[in-house]
C-alpha cells in the first residue's frame, strides 16, 4: 500500500509544472486579453489540431491535462483536444526506450499517433463547424475562475497556484484509488483479458486505454512488448489513453453531456483505428 500511495504521488507531482503554468497563462488571458487577442487566438484555433497533434506526442502526462484545462476554458476546439488526447503518449517512449526497441519502431508508432490525432482533430473540427454549426470558440476562462472559486481578484500568480493545487489533490485521490485497483487485479490477469480475442482485442484495450492514469499506457506497452497484445490492440489502447487530462475534464468541464460525447468520440475513434491497423496488417 506504501508502494502504492508513493507511486500515485510521484506521478501526481510531476504534474505540478505542466498545470501552474496553464492556470498562469489562462490566468493571463482572464486579465490581459481583450478582443483583438480572443480573435487572434479563434483565427489560431483552425489551425489547432496541427499543433495539438505534434505537442501531444512528447511522453509527458501534463499536456493533456494542459489541454483539458485551455478547453474547460474554450481557449481550443474540440478539434485540438482530441488531437492532444489521441497523440499523448504518456509513458510509452520512456518504456520502449529502456527496453532496447529500435528507434525507428519507436518513431513510426509517434508519427502514426500525430498523424491520426492531427487528421482525426481537423476532421471533428471541420464536422462541428460545417455540418453541426455546434463549434464556438468564445474564450470563457472567467467562468473556469469562477467555477473553481479562486477569487482571481487577489491576482495573477496566487489564483495560478489556487487553481494547480486544487487539481493536484483531485488528480492524486483518483490516481490512489485507480493504482489500487490495478494493484489488486494485477497485469498478468489484464493479460489473459487479450489473449485469443482477435478484433474484440481492440475493443478491450482501448478500454483499458481510457482509465484516466498513466498506468494503463504502461500496462499497455509492456502487453505489446511482450507479444500479448496485436499492433492494432496496442494502438488503440495508446490512442484513448489521455492520461489524467479525461480527469481534468470531467472535473472542469461545465457541460456534462459535451463531456461525455468527448470520451465517446475519443473511444470509437481509438477502436475504429486501432481495427484499421489490423485489417491493414500494419507492424512497428
Amino acid at each position: 500500500m506504501l508502494d502504492i500511495l508513493l507511486d500515485s504521488l510521484i506521478d501526481s507531482v510531476k504534474l505540478i509544472p505542466f498545470l501552474f503554468l496553464t492556470y498562469l497563462l489562462m490566468e493571463i488571458l482572464e486579465h490581459r486579453a481583450g478582443g483583438a487577442a480572443s480573435d487572434r487566438i479563434r483565427t489560431a484555433g483552425k489551425f489547432g489540431p496541427l499543433l495539438g497533434g505534434l505537442l501531444g506526442v512528447i511522453p509527458q502526462c501534463g499536456f493533456s491535462a494542459a489541454a483539458s484545462s485551455l478547453f474547460a476554458g474554450r481557449v481550443i476546439t474540440i478539434g485540438t483536444l482530441l488531437a492532444v488526447y489521441l497523440s499523448t503518449s504518456d509513458e510509452m517512449l520512456p518504456i520502449m526506450i529502456s527496453s532496447a526497441v529500435p528507434l525507428n519502431t519507436m518513431a513510426k508508432i509517434l508519427v502514426m499517433k500525430a498523424g491520426i490525432g492531427i487528421l482525426t482533430g481537423f476532421f471533428i473540427d471541420f464536422f462541428y463547424t460545417n455540418i453541426m454549426k455546434k463549434q464556438k470558440l468564445d474564450v470563457d476562462v472567467h467562468t473556469l475562475c469562477e467555477k473553481e472559486h479562486c477569487h482571481c481578484e487577489r491576482g495573477i500568480m496566487k489564483s495560478a497556484l489556487m487553481h494547480t493545487v486544487k487539481i493536484f489533490v483531485y488528480i492524486l485521490l483518483i490516481s490512489l484509488i485507480l493504482n489500487t485497483v490495478i494493484g489488486l487485479i494485477g497485469e498478468d490477469t489484464l493479460a489473459g483479458i487479450f489473449s485469443g480475442i482477435p478484433v474484440v482485442g481492440e475493443i478491450i484495450a482501448a478500454l483499458v486505454g481510457l482509465i484516466p492514469n498513466c498506468a494503463s499506457s504502461v500496462v499497455i506497452t509492456q502487453l505489446y512488448l511482450n507479444q500479448i497484445i496485436s499492433a492494432g490492440a496496442m494502438m488503440a489502447g495508446l490512442l484513448v489513453n489521455a492520461g489524467v487530462g479525461l480527469l481534468v475534464l470531467l472535473r472542469l468541464n461545465r457541460d456534462r453531456k459535451q463531456t461525455a460525447g468527448i470520451i465517446a468520440l475519443l473511444y470509437s475513434a481509438g477502436v475504429l483505428w486501432g481495427i484499421l491497423i489490423e485489417i491493414m496488417g500494419l507492424t512497428f
